[in-house]
């Protein structure tokens, strides 16, 4: 790793890792009472904090040394993260790969034949400048606290790696508490504002989390002779589908369960059916990488069909994603439904 990247992630962990300690090692028991969502803007920081009754939930973290703006760490209402910490702040037994896969995030591997989803200061600097697209935030719009729930509003801009916007975005991000349940709903309107663009088919995408060692999947050895902080987590599709099976199939939620220390947990995301393409395909791999891409087609039936899908210019394109974050216990598929429903309804 050279000293450039080196720096830049002791950077970013000094404005995105202070919001985690003070959630660590507390109890466990969510305050079911109140639920208050307090959402802060941290500018000095460049993140803005989620709290919940005054714990941290999550952080939108937008420092210059990210190439784009993610949600990290996010954790349970018990305080545990179930998003890896390498790069920002890595922990004992974690996977040092895919240096661009940090927290929750939404990008694209090509935008106009530019690379968004693999860019990171891994890469080297002859090459992004050539190759690699660079999510720009541009301001917070809205903060809006309140009980069991909070909004923040946020506009981007998608920019080549020469500096021409390709696309503007414009996100909400819903915060919600319920009981020892946190869900987080994303909806990010994409528009062309200068020029034609063009999501050529690829795996790499879109709406994302890299998450925590213990729920990766457990490989042959580590299911037959499991130590402590070995992978836990399996896959369980809305039509039924589990395991490593789950990669390129389609489906309307994707359940990752597992458990980390005693902590059982599902981790949930939820399509949504006026999103492109709906049921999504799933990217979701056994090393912990688990994304939903609506735009991958190609990659996913391979070559049987194609999107690569344009929008001219004014044209805008919604995406609505949900991610709901269980302590305590596995959801069942009909709890799921269940929020999922929700989902559907509220937007």
């Amino acid at each position: 790793m050279n000293m450039k990247l080196i720096n830049l992630i002791l950077f970013a962990a000094i404005f995105c890792l202070p919001s985690l300690l003070p959630a660590q090692g507390r109890n466990s028991k969510a305050n079911s009472s109140s639920r208050q969502v307090n959402i802060i803007n941290r500018k000095s920081d460049q993140k803005v904090d989620v709290m919940i009754d005054g714990r941290l939930f999550t952080s939108y973290c937008y420092h210059d040394s990210l190439v784009k703006q993610v949600l990290y760490p996010v954790l349970t209402a018990s305080g545990t993260a179930v998003t890896r910490g390498w790069p920002i702040s890595p922990r004992p037994g974690e996977r040092r790969d895919h240096p661009h896969h940090i927290g929750m995030w939404l990008n694209y591997g090509d935008v106009n034949t530019y690379d968004f989803w693999n860019n990171s200061h891994a890469v080297p600097e002859k090459l992004r400048k050539v190759h690699n697209g660079a999510i720009k935030h541009m301001k917070i719009k809205k903060i809006i606290s309140g009980k069991k729930e909070g909004i923040l509003r946020t506009e981007e801009s998608w920019l080549s790696p020469f500096g021409n916007k390709l696309l503007s975005e414009k996100t909400e991000y819903h915060f919600i508490a319920d009981g020892s349940t946190r869900i987080i709903d994303r909806i990010t309107i994409l528009t062309a504002d200068t020029s034609v663009v063009v999501f050529n088919d690829t795996e790499e995408g879109m709406f994302a989390v890299r998450v925590a060692r213990q729920l990766e999947l457990p490989s042959e050895k580590e299911k037959d002779n499991p130590v402590e902080g070995d992978p836990t987590g399996d896959y369980r599709s809305s039509e039924g589908v589990t395991g490593s099976d789950v990669w390129s199939t389609r489906a309307k939620w994707m359940n990752l369960f597992g458990h980390l220390g005693s902590e059982k947990i599902s981790l949930v995301i939820c399509d949504h059916p006026k999103n492109l393409t709906y049921p999504t395909y799933w990217h979701a791999r056994g090393y912990g990488l688990f994304s939903a891409n609506p735009l991958g087609v190609k990659d996913f039936t391979e070559g049987r069909q194609s999107l690569n899908y344009s929008m001219s210019k004014g044209k805008s394109l919604t995406f609505r994603y949900r991610i709901i974050i269980s302590s305590g216990n596995y959801l069942t598929d009909a709890e799921i439904n269940n929020y999922a429903a929700g989902f559907e309804k509220k937007y």
